[in-house]
C-alpha cells in the first residue's frame, strides 16, 4: 500500500485528492501537512502535522496542490528529507523551477502544470500542428474561474512552450499576454496567450492556428476538478518507485 502525504490540503484540489484517495485501491492518505489548522474533518489515523519533516516522514510520496511559495518551502525540506513528490502547483517563479530541477537529483519529482490526460495529449498534439502548419498564426486562450490567482494558466503557457519548441522559437523572445491599443500588425513568430476570469469555470483551453483562408483549433476543457485529483493520484502511483530525475504527466502517461 503507498502511503500519500497531501499538501495543500485545504485548498479545492486537495481536498478532492483527500476523497478520491477513500475509492482508489493500494494506494491511501497517510499524511497531511497545514500551516495552521486543517478546515474539514479527516479519519484520526492520518497524521496531521504543521511540522514539515514529521508530514514528509509520515509517508512514501508527496502530491502538491498548494501555492508557488508554500511549494517552495516543501522543496527545500525534501533536499532534507528525500521524498518522491507530485507537484501540481502552477505559477512558479524561475527560482522555484531551479529549486525543482535542483531537488530531482536526489529524488523523482513528477511537475505538471495539468494532471489531465486530456492535456496531455493536446501538448503533444499542438507541438506537432505548429511544426507542420508553418506561416500560421499562434494564439491561445484559457478561460478559469473568478479566483484563480496566477495569469496566463500555467497549463497555457506549457501549450505556448508546446508551440514553440514545435517552431524552434525561444517562448520568452515571442510570448506577449495583453494588446491594447495602436499596437500595429501581429509579428510573424508571436505566439499569444491569453486569460478570462469568471464565474466557476474549472478551464477551458484553445489553441489556434490561423491563416488566410483556414484555421484549425484545439479545444480541452475540464467539466471537474476530479480530472486533476485522479490524475495526481494516478502519477502519484507511477512515481513512487521510480530513480531520481525529473518527471512530466506524459512520461507517466506513456505519450
Amino acid at each position: 500500500m503507498v502511503k500519500v502525504g497531501v499538501f495543500g490540503a485545504n485548498g479545492r484540489v486537495g481536498k478532492l485528492i483527500i476523497d478520491d484517495l477513500k475509492t482508489t485501491q493500494n494506494i491511501s492518505l497517510s499524511s497531511v501537512f497545514v500551516r495552521d489548522s486543517l478546515n474539514f474533518s479527516i479519519d484520526p489515523s492520518v497524521l496531521v502535522s504543521t511540522d514539515m519533516k514529521s508530514f514528509l516522514n509520515g509517508c512514501d510520496i508527496v502530491i502538491d496542490f498548494s501555492l508557488p511559495e508554500a511549494c517552495e518551502a516543501l522543496l527545500e525540506a525534501s533536499l532534507q528529507t528525500p521524498k518522491p513528490l507530485v507537484i501540481g502547483t502552477t505559477g512558479l517563479s524561475a527560482h522555484q523551477l531551479n529549486l525543482l530541477k535542483q531537488a530531482s537529483e536526489s529524488m523523482p519529482i513528477l511537475y505538471a502544470t495539468n494532471m489531465s490526460l486530456g492535456v496531455a495529449l493536446l501538448n503533444k498534439l499542438v507541438y506537432q500542428a505548429a511544426a507542420a502548419l508553418e506561416g500560421f498564426d499562434i494564439e491561445i486562450a484559457e478561460m478559469h474561474h473568478r479566483h484563480k490567482k496566477d495569469a496566463p494558466s500555467g497549463t497555457a503557457l506549457t501549450l505556448a512552450e508546446s508551440c514553440a519548441h514545435g517552431r524552434n522559437l525561444d517562448l520568452e523572445n515571442v510570448r506577449i499576454s495583453g494588446r491594447d491599443g495602436n499596437i500595429g500588425e501581429r509579428s510573424k513568430d508571436e505566439i499569444a496567450v491569453m486569460a478570462l476570469r469568471g464565474g466557476d469555470i474549472v478551464g477551458r483551453h484553445t489553441v489556434g492556428f490561423y491563416n488566410d483562408g483556414e484555421f484549425i483549433e484545439l479545444n480541452h476543457t475540464a467539466t471537474s476538478r476530479n480530472t486533476f485529483s485522479k490524475g495526481a493520484i494516478r502519477a502519484a502511483s507511477w512515481l513512487v518507485d521510480k530513480e531520481s530525475g525529473l518527471y512530466s504527466i506524459s512520461d507517466c502517461l506513456g505519450l
